[in-house]
């Protein structure tokens, strides 16, 4: 009776709390162009995106769309270090890019990651990233619907089974984690839907539940 009483006076954790959990395993991944060697070493991007660090040996989940077609890949960790990287796998079906850091922090940490079995529409998530190349930033909402279909931005290809939010995402977001108010990560962000010919977010955000992006790596996440 006594442990109940205590276990209901325990604070829920806070949005806050998410986001000081997740932070060591996000990174932000930038794709140098597809150009002469004098562009690449300019420092010009094509691409900017998120990434979250799975395995503490520097793999790292984060979309297709974001690496695709970059001659370099960069990746800075949440404690300033920048390493150059390379896909190690890819599953385009789920819009997902395995990537390998070549150099990792002495104490990088892989998130904790939570299956979506169970997980109801109403439920809070935490999304965490770098939109617009901002960041890392947070923003909150609920899960929105599940078993969702979506038509990625080129319209090539058809993403299915995924995680509706409305969390506050954007441009930049792409790569990374969906998690719970505890810290676990449930999905990958990798899309927003908006109507109109401006990309900005209008409160319909996409992510792939956690144990497809898994897969990609070839791993059982639990």
């Amino acid at each position: 009776m006594v442990q109940k009483v205590l276990e209901a006076q325990q604070p829920a954790p806070t949005a806050a709390d998410a986001y000081e959990s997740i932070l060591p395993s996000v990174v932000h991944v930038r794709g140098l162009p597809d150009a002469p060697d004098a562009d690449v070493a300019s420092g010009r991007e094509t691409q900017s995106g998120t990434g979250v660090v799975i395995v503490d040996t520097g793999v790292i989940l984060t979309n297709l769309h974001v690496v695709h077609g970059s001659k370099a890949i960069k990746v800075v960790f949440h404690d300033g270090l920048e390493s150059d990287a390379v896909v190690t796998g890819v599953q385009p079906e789920q819009d997902l890019a395995v990537l390998q850091a070549k150099t990792i922090p002495d104490d990088l940490m892989a998130a904790t990651l939570r299956s979506t079995q169970g997980l109801r529409p109403g439920e809070p998530v935490i999304a965490v990233g770098f939109p617009f190349g901002i960041g890392p930033s947070v923003s909150t909402g609920v899960i929105s619907g599940l078993g969702r279909e979506y038509q990625n931005a080129d319209g090539k290809r058809i993403l299915t089974n995924l995680i509706q939010f409305d969390a506050a995402v954007n441009p930049g977001n792409s790569g990374g984690p969906l998690i719970t108010p505890e810290g676990e990560v449930i999905g990958i962000v990798t899309g927003l839907l908006n109507p109109t010919e401006h990309r900005v977010f209008i409160g319909i955000g996409f992510a792939v539940p956690i144990e497809s992006a898994a897969g990609a790596v070839g791993l059982s996440p639990f």
